[in-house]
């Protein structure tokens, strides 16, 4: 099954269609690479898509434990390596609710840190997480 449609609109620019939901996502390429820097950069989907992997993965292990992660956040920023270009450093800063004991948060950490996402990552990639826990 095709998961998404991706068409070059020119410019620098791509429409993504997600083939089941019919939703639509916009690329552009980055100011720093010749781009406007109108709508995410294919780098920057694989570094917000680590997050949102990660918070994802933590909700469905919250459907088992008693702790809401309602209003969970977090802020991603990507480092660019040079030669070859590429993303070289994803950092993530979660803010996460309170109400989590030790024992939960321990669990939540280890499932965000070994999400889908986070595995498929080449490790060469560094992925700094830090858990600001409320």
């Amino acid at each position: 099954m095709i998961t998404s449609y991706v068409v070059y609109e020119g410019e620098l620019h791509t429409r993504l269609t997600h083939e089941r939901s019919g939703e639509e996502i916009e690329t552009d390429a980055p100011v720093d690479n010749h781009g406007r820097g109108s709508a995410f950069s294919p780098t920057d989907l694989l570094a917000t898509s680590l997050a949102s992997c990660m918070l994802t993965m933590m909700g469905i292990k919250c459907l088992h434990l008693k702790y809401d992660l309602e209003g969970a956040s977090c802020a991603v920023k990507k480092v660019m390596g040079d030669d070859p270009r590429r993303v070289s450093e994803i950092h993530i800063e979660m803010e996460l609710p309170e109400g989590a004991d030790e024992k939960t948060r321990q669990i939540l950490e280890n499932t965000a840190l070994t999400c889908p996402v986070a595995k498929s990552i080449h490790p060469d990639i560094q992925q700094n997480i830090i858990f600001n826990w409320a």
